[in-house]
């Protein structure tokens, strides 16, 4: 499936559904695993969700719109993290996050058009003995700099 498609096979959710509806709060670990399989919960897969749980898609929506591990919106394979919690700031991660949307061409909290990478910031990676840091999916950059940052995505 291109990351540009509508999603029209629900195969998995509906397997997904019938595996966790009997457990007390499904729909928190439904969404979950949705999310794991197509990447993000637009609203077709809400939608499908709330047909097979027979609840209101409202329903689905408040609780994938609640929560920030959820996504309504198709990320970049690489996802990248940029740490501003106080550790970080103090070190200059801003100018590190600025640099990335520089090089990357788009505006933080978005993704490139050909959905390689995701700019998004974040309060904390729990790394503060390394700031400045970021992460690129799994991967920590600790002690960066703002000309680290070429060098860095062409590994990518």
């Amino acid at each position: 499936m291109s990351k540009q498609d509508t999603i029209t096979n629900f195969d998995a959710v509906k397997k997904i559904v019938a595996t966790y509806r009997d457990m007390p709060g499904c729909l928190m670990t439904i969404l979950q695993k949705t999310q794991d399989v197509y990447g993000y919960l637009p609203f077709e897969l809400q939608n499908a969700i709330a047909e097979e749980l027979d609840i209101p898609v409202s329903e689905v929506y408040g609780v994938a719109t609640f929560y920030s591990q959820f996504s309504l919106v198709k990320k970049g394979d690489y996802l990248i993290s940029v740490c501003l919690g106080t550790a970080c700031y103090v070190k200059s991660s801003q100018l590190i996050l600025e640099r990335l949307a520089l090089e990357l061409n788009i505006p933080v909290g978005s993704t490139t058009e050909d959905y390689k990478f995701t700019l998004e910031p974040t309060r904390c990676l729990g790394c503060c003995g390394l700031a400045p840091v970021m992460t690129i999916n799994e991967d920590v950059y600790g002690g960066i700099v703002p000309n680290d940052i070429p060098d860095i995505l062409a590994k990518y």
